[in-house]
């Protein structure tokens, strides 16, 4: 349902706020279209999800409930699934849209992702991917020879190559 594609530089402002790219917001708006004036103010809000990346993960209600769908089945009597559990909802926020766009972070998200004023924002199809310009830079420098490799190894084309 969302598609978000595409990579976009944005600013930080002294409160924290982080405009959400307009090709994003767009798909926000046709979403409101879609479900009507009761189900709208639900994409209003973007949850955030502090990845052991050092990256921001952003998704849209729908397909974080998708997503919280699959941790309500974990036992709160499995020792393992009840930490993994905690460790989700302890490294997760919800934000909400102002008027204008934009979404505030908390100080705790900005240092975890090391942004001070510039961050990248990745449409990744599902999610968004908020990140600091170097750490993203550095991360695809160093991982620049494993595209390839990891391209043919999850990602299958016609069954005879990956994406070249």
């Amino acid at each position: 349902m969302p598609g978000f594609i595409g990579r976009e530089q944005h600013t930080v402002d002294d409160k924290g706020r982080l405009l959400i790219p307009a090709r994003f917001r767009r798909k926000f708006l046709r979403q409101k279209d879609e479900l009507g004036a009761d189900r709208a103010k639900q994409h209003e809000v973007l949850y955030v999800f502090k990845a052991d990346d050092g990256s921001l993960e952003l998704y849209e209600p729908a397909v974080w409930n998708e997503k919280e769908y699959q941790l309500l089945k974990l036992s709160d009597f499995n020792p393992e699934e009840r930490l993994l559990t905690t460790m989700i909802y302890a490294r997760l926020d919800q934000l909400e849209l102002d008027r204008s766009g934009r979404i505030a972070f908390s100080r705790e998200m900005l240092d975890h992702a090391g942004i001070d004023r510039e961050a990248v924002v990745i449409g990744a199809n599902a999610k968004m991917v908020v990140w600091n310009p170097d750490r993203l830079t550095q991360l695809l420098a160093d991982n620049a020879g494993s595209f390839s490799e990891l391209a043919n190894r999850y990602v299958k084309g016609d069954g005879k190559s990956g994406v070249s």
